[in-house]
């Protein structure tokens, strides 16, 4: 039996004095016994097992919160990988397209070199006197000019009026000699090479 004296005055160790033994009696209060060793284990083993369970619902609640993010992610990434896979489809085409657009414009500026070069050369050839085209053959770095002209001096004011233009780095004449075939006047044949200027 457990005693508890709620006045907090000591308890008087003589018998004499009944009142304040009396007094004593009236204050203190039996509480009694607390219980069986059983019953506290009882008690110990129900807390223990209404915290698991607060325990279990939390982290059964958090799993079901990341269950639905992981759905959600899931969900998220197939429609990226959907965007992803049309951006990369819409790039192939683009980069099909670019590569075939790069060909007409290869093709075009193919096209338009040797129109540029006979253009070029014809312009050329119109404004020197006494001088006439009869071959030309363009040789991808070099270009050959064969003519006619009337004097050595026409054939040395082509090689300048050729310099001028630009489109050539360096122009040699491979050979000349006066046509016997021409008994009216004086004319010679001659042939030009002419290396183009990288552009």
């Amino acid at each position: 039996m457990i005693r508890i004296n709620l006045l907090g005055a000591p308890k008087p160790k003589s018998k004499r004095g009944g009142g304040s033994a009396a007094v004593a009696a009236v204050s203190s209060i039996e509480v009694g016994d607390v219980g069986t060793p059983m019953l506290k284990v009882a008690v110990v083993l129900l807390l223990c097992a209404g915290f698991n369970f607060y325990r279990w619902h939390q982290l059964d609640s958090e799993k079901k919160q990341i269950a639905v993010k992981t759905q959600q992610a899931e969900q998220k990434n197939r429609e990226l990988a959907d965007v992803k896979a049309r951006y990369l489809e819409r790039q192939r085409q683009a980069d099909s397209y670019k590569r075939r657009v790069d060909v007409i414009d290869q093709l075009r500026a193919g096209q338009a070199g040797p129109v540029n070069l006979l253009n070029m050369i014809g312009d050329t050839v119109n404004g020197t006197e006494a001088v006439w085209l009869n071959n030309l053959k363009d040789s991808g770095g070099t270009v050959d000019i064969e003519g006619t002209a009337l004097s050595t001096d026409a054939v040395a004011n082509l090689m300048q009026n050729l310099q001028k233009t630009g489109y050539f780095r360096n122009i040699e004449i491979k050979e000349t000699y006066q046509d016997e075939q021409v008994k009216d006047m004086q004319a010679f044949q001659f042939t030009l090479t002419c290396e183009k200027a990288k552009s």
